[in-house]
């Protein structure tokens, strides 16, 4: 868990001033370069997988194109703007001994971080957007290509679901917590679904 080390409580004098920090916090940008990297290479490479074959009759240098964009985004993501924008990381550590693990990371709001040191709510919104949007979509065109027999194109977009999955996964990994959490989460989600659903069959009785 990250914390600051300053062990001094920030107090705004004037409620206006906290205010005003509240909504900067909402409205402001305070990392517009790794806001556009963090979509830029994942909405390029979407964009040339749909456009290439008009822009090249080269199938090599189209996938090799798209898998460069793609992992260019995997690390920008995963190691620069997941950080910069929403304050998570995740990364393998190898210990003495040999073994391998994942480490999931959250840097949390406290009361003694100063406003400028949160996530803004703008920065947070692209984040979960792109992250979330941009799998969902390679796993569309993963059906596309199996139903319509494009066999080359599989390889390459198993790729963008692989990469922008694994970022997705580690991100709300970091967000929920443990496996448990998540567990809970979904169960907690689809148990309320349920509930909605019997009621509203209920109220039509």
């Amino acid at each position: 868990m990250l914390r600051l080390d300053s062990n001094d409580e920030d107090v705004s004098l004037f409620d206006a001033e906290e205010d005003s920090a509240r909504n900067s916090r909402k409205s402001k940008i305070k990392h517009p370069v790794a806001s556009f990297f963090h979509l830029f290479f994942r909405v390029s490479a979407i964009l040339f997988y749909l456009i290439c074959e008009l822009l090249s009759s080269s199938f090599i240098a189209c996938m090799v194109t798209i898998i460069l964009l793609l992992s260019c985004d995997f690390w920008t993501v995963k190691n620069i703007t997941g950080r910069l924008l929403v304050g998570l990381r995740w990364w393998n550590q190898v210990d003495e001994d040999g073994n391998s693990r994942w480490v999931f990371e959250s840097r949390k709001g406290h009361a003694q971080q100063l406003p400028a040191s949160l996530p803004s709510d703008s920065e947070a919104r692209i984040f979960w957007l792109g992250l979330i949007i941009c799998p969902v979509l390679w796993v569309i065109f993963t059906f596309t290509a199996l139903f319509s027999f494009n066999i080359k194109w599989l390889a390459v977009v198993i790729m963008g679901v692989v990469l922008q999955g694994a970022n997705l996964y580690g991100y709300v990994r970091c967000k929920v917590g443990t496996r448990t959490n998540l567990k809970n989460m979904a169960t907690s989600y689809f148990g309320k679904q349920f509930l909605k659903q019997a009621l509203s069959k209920q109220d039509e009785s």
